[in-house]
């Protein structure tokens, strides 16, 4: 039995990770969306585990929020 996280929980925690830094940045989803050209709906999806985003996507979101692509991954794929 495998103790690794499932596809579907690891795009929640991302998304998550994606929520946290953008509040602790103090910008609103409308904020972090227009300055990287995507769809504030879109990022509302992809910050609540509902969407799994393109790497392109995420690319762009971690441009946009100032951080290293590989932190956004961070501990997301931690055992449950």
């Amino acid at each position: 039995m495998s103790t690794q996280p499932s596809t579907d929980l690891i795009i929640t925690r991302l998304g998550e990770r994606i929520g946290q830094i953008r509040e602790e940045k103090g910008w609103t989803q409308t904020d972090l969306a227009k300055s990287i050209g995507i769809h504030r709906a879109y990022l509302n999806e992809v910050e609540a585990g509902k969407r799994n985003p393109a790497i392109k996507n995420l690319v762009k979101i971690s441009q946009g929020l100032g951080v290293e692509h590989s932190y956004l991954f961070k501990d997301v794929d931690r055992p449950a």
